[in-house]
């Protein structure tokens, strides 16, 4: 059938550039459409996240001054050299990396572990358990910091330190909160145990999204149970995997409550992490423009540190 154009399969159809200046007009228009509906949302976002962003980091180069009228003389890079030599920061450094370092690994065994279990098929009431999993997500932090605070609490009368006499484990009570390590181990056990249920929760909903055909496939290639996980559940859960572990990195370098609840920074500062430390500069020393300089540099850490993640094993699109 012939066409009013005298062209060929091989011919190319050029399509005519826009200028600038009809670019610049269709995003005008785009913007004047979609405007009325994120107006609130950058309101917030400028009030909430961009202005406190900025402010912090010019009161980092400042001895910022919180009374009225008063002067906030800048110092330049004071504040971060002034961090560099205190050792109380070198203590909260330590100790936020080895959370991270501690908890993130754990947290993501624990949460895929027990999304495939609760992913079984012979495993019933899936909503009540996805339920249990995530309550300690919803509970408050002081509930659950006075809970390990008894738990845990020095000479017989803890819980753990009982059990663990009754069964001949250990001959006298641990202090558990009047030593750096041990303080340390409950801050971590505190810090999974309320933050696992999320991962749970997340790796549950991407394994329902896996299709069933995938697996019969698999079955009818001849891979069993833990080929099936290896080929299939695993290579399927992968833009799902960066978007927990770059949501747990986040998580572990922003422990507070954790800490403030359960030792406070002690023994002697030896748990401070460095959001305790930004929090006590802050509001016990009244240190702002130090304290705003450590949440900067810890800020760019983030920044670093989930950029490379997300390069790594995120490559995909992901949520």
């Amino acid at each position: 059938m012939e066409s009013g154009l005298n062209t060929s399969k091989n011919d190319v159809v050029i399509i005519p550039k826009k200028s600038f200046a009809e670019r610049f007009k269709i995003g005008v228009k785009q913007w004047i459409a979609v405007f009325p509906f994120i107006i609130l949302g950058l309101i917030g976002a400028g009030v909430f996240v961009i202005y406190p962003l900025i402010k912090g980091i010019i009161m980092s180069f400042q001895d910022y001054n919180i009374m009225p009228g008063a002067e906030s003389p800048f110092v330049g890079f004071e504040n971060y050299m002034k961090a560099f030599s205190d050792p109380a920061f070198r203590y909260a450094v330590r100790n936020t990396f080895l959370n991270t370092v501690v908890t993130v690994p754990i947290n993501w065994f624990l949460g895929l572990f027990f999304a495939v279990l609760i992913n079984m098929q012979f495993i019933k009431y899936k909503i009540t358990f996805r339920t249990l999993y995530y309550l300690p997500i919803i509970t408050s932090w002081i509930v659950v910091a006075f809970l390990f605070r008894y738990l845990f609490a020095d000479g017989e009368n803890g819980l753990v330190n009982y059990v663990l006499l009754y069964l001949g484990l250990i001959d006298s009570p641990i202090g558990w909160l009047q030593n750096q390590w041990t303080a340390m181990v409950v801050i971590w056990l505190f810090h999974i145990w309320k933050t696992v249920g999320w991962t749970v929760v997340i790796y549950l909903a991407a394994l329902q999204g896996i299709s069933k055909t995938l697996y019969e496939a698999a079955a009818v290639d001849g891979a069993n149970g833990i080929k099936a996980f290896r080929h299939v559940t695993i290579p399927m859960l992968g833009p799902i995997t960066a978007f927990v572990l770059i949501n747990l990195v986040m998580g572990a370098f922003n422990i507070f409550p954790q800490v403030y609840f359960i030792t406070n920074g002690g023994p002697m500062g030896q748990t401070e992490v460095l959001q305790s430390m930004i929090y006590k500069q802050a509001f016990n020393n009244f240190n702002f423009g130090y304290s705003s300089a450590i949440g900067v540099m810890m800020g760019l850490t983030i920044f670093l540190i989930t950029y490379t993640q997300q390069k790594k094993l995120g490559r995909q699109k992901f949520m």
